[in-house]
């Protein structure tokens, strides 16, 4: 206490807003708000104040140190509930938080709403005594600790995400839900051959295509479920949406942006209704060169649902999905062909085509957790090419009349990464020239080039994603680095994102002659709000994968399989599956030898064993450690 009380009495000392990182049990930092510091503070636990993570401060920098600082007061709690196993501790309790950087909480029996052993609770905070623990109360039981689905919610709840919707919401949806189609002012394309084509649980259908040829050329429909002219700027219906930000999505469940009422009825784009749409029907050349478009609002009317597998079966000449569908066998087989030309056009304009493995997690009909290959098909790719091209039209369009658009931004990979990343390839033997500070995206794609035949090829692949910015929305269009475009903005998914949704008003407006000064006004902030919950939905996603790959390798202890290095660090080395699982081998079950690990070169070397990222090893399951969220592997040598 003595120093602390000498450190007040300097009254040169900086002092800053931040935030708390860090579990307090002996030292946390501080992520100052003002981001012109350029560092993060380091505080040693004597000048930690009470402050816990997460918490908003006012603290000081210590004068003559680079970037130590102290807690002078706490602005704001950071968390007003902690997600975690109970434990009766005699006629008391605590909750242990599953997030190690959370306190543990003290909760008086009288508190604990029934909980029991090993019971995972959401408990709420009720109290900050001086030097003692928080004190708490049971506010929900999930389920017993171990089991899957209370596990799940808990990582759920962690994040705060909303499960249900406000009573006022659903009955807004289920009113607008109820109207009746009407073409009024709209184009009508209903007679046109317009197909879905999505995987075989997808929730909700937002956009459909349609594909004809013109002489030589290709006319591409990319036809997008028409929300906007259901949930109006302002209502609750709106409101909601906007605080969600994006539909969550989990193998066994989805945590949608809107309600059912729409984004499986009146919104989706089911076979054989008739819907709202907004349009863009673009000419191609044979090669992929766009030669016009046109965007309208218009009545559809799905000819077909189908899947990725059966159009990619189409396309291979499966008899049964030729017999299935008789009047898309020429259709596929023109989309293949001005896919392709797309792939191509986009490959000379330098897009970088990232061979990134995901995870399709699903739950089958016995209940059992079911973690296929990771590829990407054909079909997958033709609606992947159709929706970039309808978003890039979409946002050209708007930029060049001057209006609001949330734009979808990546931007070129800051000059350290890039540094780190060429290094690496330096010590890989491939030679690189390219100018860090001036980075094109053809630099990136001819580096795949060069490697593409090599073993370390999708090793290359990940550090080159690890080395680029994460894309985000912006009012401002600073161009999509990765897919070599000017001009991208997000439009084909208003059901499940919000800034698709801003983007159709935005159309509206202009193709209505309405004003837009609202909507220019509100486009800064919900670019940061929609990167913002953007992110926590990516995370919390990422988080439940993990814990079914989990609960699905727990069930193989023992099996062997075929891996590759996909992350190298002091403490062991992490491989990955073809299955996207990946597990942790810990430096203390390695061969033994004297390790030393190079971080820049993403190597572990000893005398006699080294291991790089990219490199093949064969392991066995030995076990899944459920507190640390990690599947361990044993190598075998």
């Amino acid at each position: 206490m003595k120093y602390k009380r000498e450190i007040l009495k300097n009254q040169k000392d900086k002092k800053f807003t931040g935030t708390v990182q860090g579990s307090g049990k002996s030292y946390v930092f501080i992520i100052p708000d003002d981001e012109t510091y350029g560092h993060d503070f380091f505080v040693p636990r004597h000048s930690v104040n009470g402050a816990y993570h997460g918490d908003k401060v006012l603290a000081a920098h210590v004068k003559g140190t680079e970037d130590e600082a102290y807690i002078l007061r706490i602005l704001e709690r950071g968390s007003e509930t902690v997600i975690g196993t109970f434990a009766r501790k005699g006629n008391n309790a605590c909750v242990y938080p599953d997030n190690p950087k959370q306190p543990e909480i003290f909760v008086p029996l009288t508190h604990s709403a029934g909980a029991r052993n090993n019971d995972k609770v959401v408990c709420k905070i009720t109290s900050y005594p001086q030097n003692k623990a928080p004190g708490g109360e049971i506010v929900e039981i999930l389920g017993e600790g171990g089991e899957l689905e209370a596990e799940e919610i808990s990582i759920i709840r962690a994040y705060d995400l909303e499960e249900e919707f406000p009573e006022a919401v659903l009955e807004e949806a289920r009113e607008v839900a109820k109207e009746n189609i009407a073409l009024g002012v709209r184009e009508d394309f209903r007679d046109k051959l317009i197909i879905t084509i999505d995987g075989e649980d997808t929730r909700d259908i937002d956009d459909g295509v349609s594909l004809e040829r013109k002489g030589k050329n290709f006319v591409l429909g990319v036809h997008i479920a028409d929300v906007s002219h259901y949930v109006k700027p302002g209502t609750a219906l709106d409101n909601d949406a906007y605080g969600r930000g994006t539909s969550v999505y989990f193998p066994d469940r989805v945590l949608p942006m809107l309600p059912k009422e729409l984004s499986n009825g009146a919104c989706s784009l089911n076979e054989g209704e008739d819907r709202y749409a907004m349009s863009c029907i673009m000419t191609f050349t044979p090669e992929g060169e766009r030669l016009d478009y046109k965007i309208c609002k218009s009545v559809i009317r799905s000819r077909h649902r189908t899947a990725y597998t059966e159009i990619t079966a189409l396309l291979d000449g499966d008899k049964s999905a030729c017999g299935k569908y008789p009047d898309l066998v020429e259709v596929a087989e023109d989309m293949q062909s001005l896919c392709l030309a797309m792939e191509s056009r986009r490959e000379r304009l330098g897009s970088v085509n990232l061979d990134v493995k995901e995870a399709h997690i699903y739950v089958n009909g016995e209940g059992e957790i079911v973690i296929p290959p990771a590829e990407r098909t054909i079909s997958q790719r033709i609606i992947e090419q159709f929706m970039i091209s309808a978003n890039e039209a979409v946002a050209e369009f708007l930029e060049r009349r001057g209006a609001p658009c949330l734009y979808r931004i990546h931007e070129q990979p800051a000059p350290e990464k890039a540094n780190t990343f060429f290094a690496f390839l330096k010590d890989l033997g491939v030679k690189v020239k390219c100018d860090c500070e001036d980075l094109e995206p053809i630099d990136f794609q001819k580096i795949l080039k060069t490697v593409d035949d090599k073993p370390f090829f999708s090793v290359v692949n990940k550090v080159m994603l690890r080395s680029m910015q994460k894309a985000r929305y912006s009012e401002e269009n600073k161009g999509h680095f990765g897919l070599a475009s000017e001009c991208y903005c997000h439009f084909t998914s208003p059901i499940r994102r919000y800034p698709d949704l801003f983007v159709h008003r935005a159309l509206k407006a202009v193709l209505e002659g309405k004003k837009f000064d609202k909507l220019k006004s509100f486009a800064h902030d919900a670019g940061v709000d929609c990167s913002a919950r953007e992110r926590v939905a990516d995370e919390c996603e990422r988080k439940v994968d993990d814990l079914y790959k989990l609960y699905f390798m727990a069930e193989r202890l023992g099996e062997e399989y075929d891996a590759v290095i996909s992350g190298v660090t002091s403490f062991g080395i992490f491989a990955e599956l073809d299955n996207t699982v990946e597990g942790l081998i810990p430096l203390e079950d390695l061969p033994k030898d004297s390790y030393k690990y190079y971080e820049d070169k993403f190597t572990l070397a000893g005398a006699k064993y080294t291991f790089k990222l990219g490199g093949k090893v064969k392991v066995k399951v030995a076990d899944c450690d459920l507190g640390r969220m990690k599947v361990l592997f044993k190598l075998i040598v």
